[in-house]
């Protein structure tokens, strides 16, 4: 299957430099797959599109300030430049893996951080990416990470412009378990407001986790996307969770993904059970490639932001807006170009979707 079937036109202006505010006030597309009809709306409404006995599955991941810069110290002694580092991944309480900018990396050159934090190279591993040892373990690293770093925005959104903003800005409300580098986008619209006016109308919210990583923000690089290879991301789903879960899909009930981050996540953990699916538990990487004619197996409807042409993300909700046919592309740019005539805004600041 050739990327070149998901590119699609926006302009600059299309694009979120920041978000709504308040931030269940963006632009809401609905689009139902049954009768093919689409409503434009408001995400604080969003209420009226849902139903008692829903379930919203939430990822409650808390994105770090991944962002960092460090003077390279050589092996031979000298002071190099400064540069930028992406964390992507804890691997042990002092080791990140990251990406790296600039030359002379290599295994052995230390990082100087500020006074109280450095680092060293380790090795390097594939995609430009490498290991790095931080001379703090644990907590105390985490702290040192909120306190230097900067959220790893996409490069579409002025960062210094809202350096400060962003921090609260590019985080959901319910953010608990700090570990990705980009937040889960769809997750944004939700105030504390919206969530408990969705129980007391009585859909149910659970949550999983999964830390965002290249996975998601990966660019295809690949003619054929057949030929890409997602990057593993760590996902929770605790047995508490994968209980309701099932029983909301035995009732009935329909499983609504906040975002392709949710999705990926349900999907992964769905495993086959007589005729049906069940959903596991536990703790696992995550590398599924979603894309047309994939058939879901667990999730019944999706909320989501409008994606970056040629993205993994854009061939997901092409998958899941036509099930087991790959007439879901054309649909999926034919809704996009509709929503650039009504002036939504897109990515990861941009207004929403609600597919069922």
């Amino acid at each position: 299957m050739k990327l070149e079937l998901f590119n699609y036109n926006l302009s600059k202006e299309s694009i979120a430099k920041k978000p709504a505010s308040p931030r269940d006030s963006a632009k809401l597309f609905v689009y139902n797959r049954l009768n093919k009809k689409s409503i434009h709306s408001q995400f604080n409404k969003i209420g009226s599109f849902l139903q008692k006995g829903d379930v919203l599955v939430l990822n409650d991941t808390r994105v770090i300030p991944a962002r960092l810069i460090a003077r390279m110290i050589h092996t031979n002694g000298t002071r190099g430049r400064k540069f930028k580092i992406l964390l992507l991944e804890k691997k042990a309480t002092d080791v990140w893996t990251a990406l790296i900018d600039g030359r002379g990396r290599e295994a052995g050159v230390k990082l100087f951080f500020s006074k109280d934090l450095q680092g060293v190279i380790i090795k390097k591993l594939n995609d430009g990416i490498w290991e790095v040892r931080f001379n703090k373990k644990g907590k105390t690293l985490e702290d040192f990470i909120f306190r230097l770093g900067q959220m790893p925005l996409p490069p579409y959104i002025k960062q210094e412009k809202y350096l400060q903003k962003n921090k609260d800005w590019y985080q959901t409300v319910y953010a608990k378990d700090a570990g990705s580098v980009a937040a889960p986008t769809a997750g944004l619209h939700f105030t504390r407001r919206l969530l408990k006016e969705l129980k007391k109308k009585g859909v149910s919210i659970e949550y999983i986790t999964l830390h965002v990583g290249m996975g998601t923000f990966m660019p295809v690089k690949t003619n054929n996307i057949k030929e890409h290879k997602m990057h593993d991301e760590l996902a929770t789903v605790t047995k508490l969770t994968a209980n309701r879960l099932n029983k909301a899909k035995r009732e009935g009930r329909r499983i609504i993904a906040v975002g392709t981050t949710s999705a990926r996540t349900l999907e992964a953990f769905a495993m086959p059970y007589g005729k049906q699916y069940s959903m596991k538990y536990g703790n696992k990487n995550v590398n599924i490639f979603i894309y047309p004619p994939y058939r879901f197996k667990f999730i019944d409807a999706i909320i989501t932001n409008f994606h970056l042409p040629k993205s993994t993300l854009l061939m997901m909700m092409s998958a899941f807006i036509s099930e087991g046919d790959i007439k879901g592309i054309k649909t999926a740019k034919k809704l996009y170009q509709e929503a650039i005539k009504k002036k939504y805004t897109f990515y990861s600041y941009g207004d929403a979707m609600l597919i069922e």
